[in-house]
């Protein structure tokens, strides 16, 4: 049985305000954790009006504070945006918090543009000491060397379990040679999965936090009653793909009746081709439509996103999905 965890962007619906999109984040980790999910990851993107988890460490505080047992984290951070120093203080007072329920994803792109990165006072060259900056904070999580004379206080010995994110070979290689988990974010962009996976696979080389690979593979998953329902859910993500394409990004849309009203066939092409790993269906078709994907790439452990308009919609789609694929549910009381 492959393990399930959620990825969540905190996404401000059409009618919504950021707080509705922070309330419904806490509400839907409750939910998660009382179906029996892995863990709860949250995500950084800047100068997006329809996301609200940019302050991400804020954000997991925020959901950890409110749960109990399930494990919250960044899906990721993006560390060139970010000095090594201030995460592992940052991700340290959070796991001082929450002690043994933080997770560290880290990504090496800006998840923003240009403009904006510019705003946050960093610069490409910032990408390129990724990996020097991972193995830097790695030994500020870790226990203190003799002379050693910098020291994250919360930080240092908190030992959180770090996880490479990627869309590409090079977060592959890196987490290979780490010895960390490698998630790849197939949710938006799949077209180098199989062969990164392989690469992790082949290159691996056992660490302290990790004796085998780990494989976690993000995907799509919207789950309804009815086939027409969930198809009828996934004209958003649909919606938003077609508008990254346009440059018109704006808050989560309302799903639509026809999405071939909506897009192009041009842009029906490109979206498609970035949700190739997006599945919607009810609770007795969906396991049929993600064993390809699992049976592939091996996969230990699935992230699913889905970006549902409905908050009620969204949460009832992760219960039925984690019922579909038999998670265990150590605890069903939500509050």
């Amino acid at each position: 049985m492959v393990n399930l965890s959620v990825l969540d962007l905190a996404n401000i619906g059409e009618g919504f305000t950021q707080a509705d999109a922070l309330a419904n984040a806490l509400d839907l980790a409750r939910h998660a954790e009382a179906a029996g999910y892995t863990r709860y990851w949250l995500a950084e993107h800047h100068n997006l009006s329809g996301i609200a988890s940019a302050a991400t460490a804020v954000c997991i505080c925020h959901v950890a504070g409110g749960t109990n047992t399930i494990r919250v984290g960044s899906g990721g951070i993006m560390l060139p945006n970010h000095s090594p120093m201030v995460i592992a203080e940052q991700f340290g007072t959070l796991a001082t918090l929450f002690p043994g329920r933080i997770d560290l994803g880290l990504g090496r792109a800006p998840g923003t543009d240009q403009r904006t990165w510019q705003a946050l006072r960093r610069g490409p060259e910032s990408s390129e000491r990724f990996p020097q900056d991972v193995v830097e904070l790695r030994a500020l999580l870790g226990p203190p060397q003799e002379n050693q004379w910098l020291h994250a206080i919360p930080g240092e010995d908190t030992n959180i379990p770090l996880y490479i994110l990627g869309s590409s070979l090079f977060g592959a290689q890196l987490a290979a040679m780490l010895g960390l988990p490698y998630a790849f974010a197939s949710h938006f962009a799949p077209q180098a999965l199989l062969q990164a996976i392989e690469i992790y696979r082949e290159r691996f080389e056992p660490s302290d936090q990790l004796a085998e690979p780990y494989v976690m593979v993000g995907c799509n998953a919207i789950v309804a009653e009815t086939e027409a329902e969930a198809k009828r859910l996934f004209t958003s993500p649909q919606q938003n793909s077609t508008r990254m394409l346009r440059g018109t990004r704006g808050k989560l849309p309302k799903p639509i009746d026809d999405i071939e009203d909506f897009w192009s066939p041009q842009e029906k092409v490109q979206a498609s081709s970035m949700l190739a790993c997006s599945f919607y269906g009810t609770p007795e078709s969906i396991p049929e439509k993600l064993a390809p994907l699992i049976d592939a790439t091996g996969a230990d452990e699935l992230v699913v996103a889905a970006a549902i308009w409905d908050h009620e919609a969204r949460v009832r789609s992760f219960e039925l999905l984690a019922d579909a694929m038999g998670q265990p549910t150590p605890m069903r009381r939500v509050g």
